[in-house]
């Protein structure tokens, strides 16, 4: 999650103000320690019921705001909100069963994710894939940790997340900061050459967007920059078998055992199309798809960059979903595509139609947060980053397609996360607020029309009655 705040808040505006992130994550590092350490017996100190209450008002608000987002972003308020509220509840339940239920959760979570981590990472084998391995192990330790009720039988559960999560943010934090102060480029994507080369270059000088808030995604005629999207479902030659979640995020298979992964590609008003396929047809049948996983140099094959999107959605068929996000920096974009290009490799697990576009769109997006503000910055750019619920779904989508593959399911996800960041929407407290306020004044013209119209009314029945009276 620190490395997605690095990017959308942008190098500029973090080296400015890298004492302070170093402050804090030394604070946090140290109350996650200090938090941890006292979990470690009966005794607590940390404020376990406040803690439990902000979290049951912190959800009941959640829950009241839902309504007021669109698609994906109420689904998620629900789910947050839900989350947060049974959380709370379990904690102060208190007793044996609600620390024993929570540490099952958590311990669950923390497993599920290992074994998803190790086993990914040793069928991909990517780069850093050991990396990826023992990160999975030590999840795995935590899970182990949480499960068994030593030393204070499940009592310590919530604390150890919160020292736990403190500790690992301002770790990442403080090493982050320590880099930030002296390169030119944004640390955070200093793994990719592309991207990197973008960081470095200056932002373009265009001015500030005039509007902090949106309440929806760009109108059809609006300038944007635009993500489409094929899924596997979409782009399927026959009826595709429907399996939930594979046919989603990795790859649908039709009646024929034909595998279909999906496609994504980038383009921006300015004239940059972004679209990576394989210059040579890959055999996708499921025999061979297995071996086609490993992100090895055997498995590269030449890749062909598509002219625009007309030519390839006439050779093909239309995107099948389309994110659209206003607030990108064109400049950026176009570094990145100007240094990306010049390798045309494709290799379907590491360097994918998918993972291109990612990359891409990271690239374009740094400092948007920062920049939509304006001169306005001060922390508030960061505060609220840090709020918005999507920053947590990118960070996930993020973490998973780094320690698997990027694939046209976590790419729309990922976009559609970022959109939500780089064009902020108004807060559910804020929606709902502007709404009630609507519909008082909309009551209040309604009654004064009718007051205006009520003497008109008594006149004509005056007149009326006195008419029969005659």
């Amino acid at each position: 999650m620190v490395r997605l705040v690095m990017i959308l808040l942008g190098v500029d505006y973090l080296r400015t103000r890298w004492r302070t992130l170093t402050t804090l994550g030394w604070i946090s590092l140290l109350v996650g320690i200090a938090i941890f350490i006292d979990a470690l017996d009966s005794a607590l100190y940390f404020p376990i019921t406040p803690f439990a209450c902000l979290l049951l008002v912190e959800g009941l608000a959640t829950l009241a705001v839902a309504w007021t987002g669109m698609g994906g972003q109420r689904t998620l308020r629900y789910v947050k909100g839900l989350a947060f509220c049974v959380a709370a509840a379990l904690i102060l339940a208190g007793h044996h069963h609600g620390n024993f239920i929570l540490s099952m959760i958590f311990g669950t979570l923390f497993l599920a994710d290992g074994l998803l981590q190790i086993i990914s990472a040793r069928v991909v084998r990517f780069r850093t894939w050991r990396l990826a391995v023992a990160g999975g192990v030590v999840e795995i330790v935590l899970a182990i940790f949480f499960y068994q009720p030593f030393p204070t039988h499940y009592v310590g559960t919530v604390p150890y997340c919160l020292g736990l999560g403190l500790m690992f943010g301002g770790w990442n934090m403080i090493l982050l900061a320590s880099r930030v102060r002296r390169l030119s480029s944004n640390p955070a994507v200093a793994a990719d050459g592309a991207a990197q080369a973008a960081s470095a270059t200056a932002g373009s000088q265009q001015a500030a967007p005039t509007a902090r808030e949106w309440d929806g995604p760009p109108a059809a005629d609006e300038p944007a920059l635009t993500v489409h999207v094929w899924t596997p479902v979409g782009t399927s030659k026959g009826e595709a078998r429907r399996q939930p979640i594979i046919d989603r995020y990795i790859a649908a298979v039709d009646r024929n055992g034909v595998i279909s992964t999906g496609h994504a590609a980038l383009e921006s008003p300015d004239g940059v199309y972004i679209s990576l396929y394989p210059g040579v047809e890959i055999d996708r049948s499921p025999d061979e798809f297995t071996r086609l996983l490993r992100a090895t140099r055997e498995n590269d094959v030449p890749g062909l960059f598509q002219p625009d999107y007309g030519t390839e959605s006439k050779a093909w068929c239309p995107s099948t979903v389309q994110v659209r996000i206003r607030n990108y920096d064109p400049e950026r974009l176009r570094r990145f595509w100007e240094t990306y290009r010049q390798d045309t490799t494709y290799n379907l697990t590491y360097r994918n139609c998918s993972s291109t576009v990612s990359r891409a769109l990271e690239a374009a997006l740094e400092g948007a947060s920062a920049r939509v503000w304006g001169r306005h910055r001060g922390w508030k750019p960061f505060l609220r980053v840090i709020a918005t619920p999507e920053l947590w779904v990118a960070a996930q989508v993020r973490k998973r397609a780094a320690t698997m593959a990027w694939t046209p399911g976590l790419t729309l996800d990922y976009a559609r996360a970022l959109s939500m960041l780089a064009d902020p929407r108004p807060s559910g407290w804020v929606k709902m607020a502007r709404l009630a306020l609507a519909t008082m004044y909309r009551s209040r013209q309604q009654w004064a029309e009718e007051q205006r119209s009520a003497p008109n009314v008594h006149e004509a029945e005056r007149t009326d009655t006195a008419g029969r009276g005659v």
